[in-house]
């Protein structure tokens, strides 16, 4: 199943799209994709209401606005350098444990709305990263268990101020947070429509020409291994995103480096997960 949320930022609404591409609305179903839709089963309880009332739900049209898939989750938690290419081209090395920081929530954002380059920015830069969603309540989950606690994944662009990230100490949070930094969609699809969510191809365009291309087998530490890792300190809970890293190609890394302007255009995908693009835009009170 693939799921969307659609409509007025701040107002929108439940919908699901189908195989053949066509996106509803399951407002009927009354209920948002929150925490408590996740830990209470709700996938499979949708996917049964959808199985009776489909020809009831309301088709959504091409240009109507997609939110994030996930009504505000309580965390984001990223993973820094999970790419070896993308450690050398940050120069530092490939890390021993996975590199844990945390990204506010309301940096959330559809995923083709606008980026607003923050105030006082001079390093905004781009990260394509496969977000992986948990489906229920976990802590100290052993790696052979920790599938079974994933719900589907999603695409997520990890904007990052290099500037507030690392010249202006303390943790990497200040460099990730800002508003508008973390675009997630167009959907989240469940783990059954994601054959091997460890060999998929991504990529990330700026202004139509290839910044980031890999593969996801490329990853230093693999989804079971993140899952058990950071369940050893704090509960995953449902609705969670865990956000595993981006490869090389980051605007930190180019010779000359380069970093995102208003009037740039961000584009971005991962096999079955769909595409997603931001204009960026300068900062306006």
């Amino acid at each position: 199943m693939k799921i969307i949320r659609f409509g007025e930022a701040g107002k929108e609404k439940p919908g699901v799209q189908l195989a053949n591409g066509k996106r509803l609305d399951v407002s009927g179903f009354e209920s948002d994709y929150t925490e408590d839709f996740f830990a209470n089963d709700g996938i499979s309880k949708l996917n049964t209401w959808l199985s009776s009332n489909e020809e009831n739900c309301e088709e959504i049209g091409e240009n109507v606005r997609l939110g994030s898939p996930i009504a505000r989750p309580s965390k984001i938690v990223c993973v820094g350098l999970n790419y070896a290419k993308h450690a050398a081209e940050s120069g530092m090395d490939v890390p021993k444990e996975p590199i844990l920081f945390f990204k506010a929530t309301s940096a959330i954002v559809g995923p083709n709305d606008d980026l607003i380059i923050p105030r006082g920015s001079k390093k905004t830069d781009w990260e394509v990263e496969l977000g992986v969603v948990i489906g229920k309540k976990t802590s100290y989950v052993d790696e052979a268990e920790a599938m079974d606690y994933v719900v589907g994944y999603v695409l997520h662009n990890d904007y990052s101020e290099r500037e507030f990230q690392i010249e202006r100490s303390g943790q990497w949070v200040k460099g990730k947070s800002c508003d508008t930094f973390a675009p997630l969609g167009p959907f989240l699809a469940t783990k059954d429509e994601i054959k091997d969510p460890h060999n998929l191809d991504l990529w990330l365009k700026l202004n139509g020409e290839i910044k980031q291309q890999s593969n996801t087998s490329d990853f230093v530490f693999n989804i079971p291994q993140l899952v058990s890792y950071i369940s050893q300190f704090m509960t995953l809970l449902p609705g969670d995103i865990i956000s595993t890293g981006t490869p090389f190609g980051v605007g930190m890394g180019l010779n000359p480096q380069r970093y995102l302007k208003p009037g740039d255009l961000v584009e971005l995908g991962i096999d079955g997960l769909g595409t997603s693009k931001q204009t960026a835009r300068a900062y306006k009170k």
